[in-house]
């Protein structure tokens, strides 16, 4: 079995992106000093179309600048969670524990151990614990929050614990895992990005590449990041990392798609990289109308009967980002995944880099 990125209908935009260079403080030896902090929320470029709220970025999207605009821990943000009943797929294998999804960490290290401990999945020592349970993490390990490659790390020791305890940890890979491999391999190499000049490098930076995990990682990690699968079926629920119809554009089936994406990194060209990338990076095609077709597009290829993903934080995707006149709040209020497209999507990016929540949760959903 192998284990483990499109939009709907879009509109039309015309924008002018800036050339994105490496900054000079990327070369420095010294202390590592940003300019600006990843948490910053970003501005457009001067003659840049933005997006109105519910409306995708189109094909010719890139992401050559902060891709988010981050919740303030002054903003508050109500969502409702709705009960997700389980699929109506096949039991699993006898042997076969309880399946577990994690949302994006980006580093959050602190926070998944105690979203893992409060699952039952680890220890207080953070050994695993959950004997025959299936654990997959979603994607987006690294970047924005403050150690990426402590959450790697642990993703590969669970993944042994589990293994020997007759359960499994597995995870996807994420448009920050194609970052990050992307920034390490090629630097400030310039890539076809269709828009201005890109590097993976200056991407990277600005979507919150932290020089810590950069200056930590080992080829063990890259070798790890490099082989994960991008999509799996799973109890009848498909999992991805994005929600985003471009997983079409690699595959009619899982396997196909996950073999295209690992011999495309293997093939160690830029601009094929950069287009990974670049693809896995598009979200909201599930939301707003037509939203559900798109879910069923991929459920039709790819098999099961509801699609798991995490890559857009719930906040954002509900288009609720945060008030702009300067009420205090304790931040966004996410409890739970939030179910949409018609019941057939369940989004597990609660948020985390926005004083959100991080997410994990077993399935089927019950509250």
């Amino acid at each position: 079995m192998t284990q483990g990125a499109g939009q709907g209908p879009e509109v039309e935009r015309t924008a002018t992106l800036r050339d994105f260079r490496v900054p000079a403080y990327v070369h420095e030896t010294g202390p590592y000093v940003r300019t600006a902090d990843p948490g910053d929320a970003p501005q457009p470029h001067p003659g840049e179309a933005v997006p109105p709220a519910g409306e995708a970025y189109p094909d010719g999207y890139t992401p050559t600048r902060r891709d988010l605009p981050v919740i303030t821990r002054t903003d508050t943000v109500q969502v409702h969670v709705e009960p997700a009943p389980a699929p109506p797929a096949p039991q699993p294998a006898s042997g076969s524990g309880p399946l577990f999804v994690v949302g994006d960490v980006h580093g959050y290290l602190d926070e998944l151990m105690t979203a893992l401990q409060e699952q039952g999945l680890v220890d207080a020592s953070g050994q695993w614990c959950a004997g025959d349970a299936r654990l997959w993490f979603l994607g987006d390990f690294t970047d924005r929050g403050p150690d990426g490659i402590g959450v790697i790390d642990l993703v590969m020791r669970l993944s042994a614990e589990a293994a020997a305890a007759g359960g499994y940890c597995k995870a996807l890979m994420g448009n920050h895992e194609l970052l990050l491999l992307g920034a390490k391999r090629f630097g400030d190499t310039p890539v076809n990005s269709g828009a201005g000049t890109a590097t993976f490098q200056a991407a990277w930076l600005l979507n919150g590449g932290q020089k810590t995990d950069m200056d930590r990682l080992q080829d063990h990690h890259l070798q790890w990041m490099a082989r994960l699968d991008a999509v799996e079926e799973v109890d009848g629920y498909l999992l991805v990392h994005s929600d985003t119809t471009a997983y079409l554009d690699y595959g009619d089936s899982i396997e196909a798609v996950n073999d295209t994406v690992r011999e495309t990194l293997t093939r160690n060209d830029a601009d094929e990289c950069w287009d990974l990338f670049r693809k896995f990076t598009k979200r909201f095609s599930f939301r707003d109308e037509g939203g559900a077709d798109a879910v069923r597009s991929l459920l039709d290829t790819y098999g099961g009967t509801r699609i798991v993903h995490g890559h857009s934080p719930i906040p954002y995707l509900l288009g609720e980002v945060g008030s702009e006149d300067g009420e205090e709040g304790s931040g966004p209020v996410v409890e739970g995944p939030h179910v949409y497209a018609d019941g057939l999507a369940i989004a597990m990016d609660g948020g985390v880099t926005m004083a959100g929540k991080l997410l994990v949760r077993q399935l089927p959903l019950d509250n």
